[in-house]
Parts: structure tokens; C-alpha cells; sequence
């Protein structure tokens, strides 16, 4: 059943859960979220961020995500994660995608407001929801190259002040906050400031405050972010790694002649990502 973001914040606001929002970066990982989604009868939001093109371009995959979510048995979003331009963001909106994300973080505070209210806008038009970002995590959605601890300099925590006035410019329906988190591996345990979600959900009307750089975090912090507000909970990196570790172990279980069938790694792949989002699923929905 597809919705729009809007409707999945509110159900995840009545329900008082998180929800996942896992990354398609190809049809393994889109089935995976999809099937574990509708085994554990949970909502689930799937998407794709504009840095993964290099990997399978969004006008391939993006069709394949709406019709999944239509024939699927639970709520499903299909979203625009970390739209870096407003025409990418056009492009996921003529797909069909019920959510986009526009960053505008990294941009000077203005640029980014009004770049927000033109994303506003022309989801209207398709009758999406959009999520915008203040703040920094402190490198961008894929992570490459970097792994995370509690010394990058880059991070901007978000202004629970600031966030006010920019909800009520912009009209988005939910914010991606920056607490402590960080894109990519930990290599560190990463300390969370909750009092800046607590604080963004009492200055900002309890607007949906999204998580990024999920993966990798403990249970008791996922617990105590949705005790906080969190309701959206972005989650790729070691889903991921799942896959690939997957694929490592059936290669080292073959015999040195034995042939290696691409299919095979695909399966293997397939099912550790399944078993890695449900994990991660039911701890959002505090059902672990």
C-alpha cells in the first residue's frame, strides 16, 4: 500500500514507534526490505539517494520501488533521500515517489530555506511530503571513504531555535535533525544529545524529527531517540555490509575449483540484508 510521507509520520506519531527508512540501491536489497516488512506486518519506508545513481540510475530502479510498494500488504513510502537538486527531486516526483528529501545543509541558512520552499511547492503539486535538513552530520549520505567517530569537526549540531523559524518558513512535514549521529561505520561509540530532539519536537509543534546515520547505533540510544521524538529512522550502511559479509562466507566456502555464480552471491546477499532490516525494524518499532 503506498502512501505519502505525511501519512507515515502519523503513524509512526500515533503508534509512538520509529520507522525504517532503508536505502534501494538495486532490486536484492528492494525485495529484502519489502518481504521482511510484510512478515513482520510493519510500515516501512524504502529510498534512494541521489548519490547511489553511480550505481543503478533512479529512472531504473524508482518504477520497480513504486510498483513493489503498491502490491505490498503494508504501508510503504517510497522516498527521496538527500535530493541535492531540485530537478533530481522533479524527477523521483514524476516516478511517483510520495516523500522527497531536500539537503540543503551544507548551504548557507537562506539558500537553504528558500531552496526548501520551492521543494515544498512542487511536491504539492504531486501531493508528496517533504523532509528537509538542518544541520550537519558531518559528510555526506554514501560516506565514502570515511569511518565514523566522535571527532569530526565537521558536524553542526541543529539549533532547536533556528529549526522553529525554518519549519514555519519552509511548511515540511519532517526534519532531519543532527544529535550526534554520523554517516558511515562507527568506529566509536557515538554520544547522542536527545535534548536536541526533545527541543526541536517542543519548538517545532512535534514535527517528525528524522534520524540520519542510524546505522551502527545501540539499541538503548534507538529506544531512547523515538522516546525522544525520532520517527523516521535512516538506515543503510550496515544492511550493507550484511550483504556484502554474506557474499565473503559463501565465497570462502567453496571448493577452489568450483565454480562462482553471481546468482548464488545474490541469494546469499539477499537474505542477510532480509535478516539485518528486520532486526533493525523491529527495534525501531521497539518490538525487539
Amino acid at each position: 500500500m503506498l502512501i505519502t510521507l505525511k501519512e507515515m509520520m502519523e503513524i509512526a506519531e500515533k503508534r509512538e514507534i520509529a520507522v525504517g527508512a532503508f536505502n534501494a540501491t538495486g532490486l536484492e536489497p528492494l525485495e529484502a526490505e519489502i518481504c521482511v516488512a510484510q512478515e513482520l506486518n510493519l510500515p516501512v519506508i524504502i529510498q534512494f539517494a541521489q548519490c547511489h545513481e553511480p550505481l543503478v540510475p533512479l529512472t531504473t530502479i524508482g518504477p520497480i520501488m513504486v510498483e513493489h510498494a503498491k502490491k505490498a500488504s503494508v504501508p510503504v513510502c517510497v522516498h527521496l533521500d538527500h535530493g541535492e537538486t531540485l530537478e533530481y527531486l522533479e524527477t523521483a516526483l514524476d516516478i511517483g515517489f510520495t516523500g522527497i528529501m531536500y539537503d540543503g545543509s551544507t548551504l548557507p541558512y537562506e539558500e537553504n530555506v528558500n531552496n526548501t520552499i520551492k521543494a515544498v511547492e512542487m511536491a504539492a503539486k504531486y501531493g508528496a511530503s517533504v523532509e528537509a535538513e538542518l544541520g550537519s552530520m558531518g559528510r555526506r549520505e554514501s560516506g565514502e571513504g570515511c569511518e565514523s567517530g566522535d571527532k569530526d569537526e565537521t558536524k553542526i549540531y541543529t539549533d532547536p531555535d533556528m529549526a522553529a523559524e525554518f519549519v514555519v518558513k519552509t511548511g515540511i512535514d519532517a526534519l532531519a535533525c543532527s544529535f550526534g549521529t554520523t554517516h558511515g561505520i562507527y568506529l566509536t561509540e557515538p554520544k547522542l544529545d536527545f535534548g536536541v530532539v526533545r527541543s526541536v519536537r517542543q519548538k517545532c509543534n512535534n514535527i517528525p524529527v528524522v534520524m540520519h546515520g542510524g546505522s551502527g547505533v545501540s539499541v538503548d540510544d534507538y529506544h531512547a531517540a523515538v522516546d525522544a521524538g525520532v520517527r523516521k529512522i535512516n538506515y543503510f550502511t550496515y544492511m550493507d555490509k550484511a550483504g556484502g559479509q554474506a557474499v565473503e562466507e559463501y565465497l570462502k566456502d567453496l571448493k577452489p575449483n568450483e565454480p562462482r555464480f553471481f546468482s548464488s552471491m545474490m541469494v546469499a546477499a539477499r537474505a542477510a540484508m532480509k535478516e539485518n532490516v528486520g532486526n533493525a525494524m523491529k527495534v525501531f518499532a521497539k518490538e525487539d
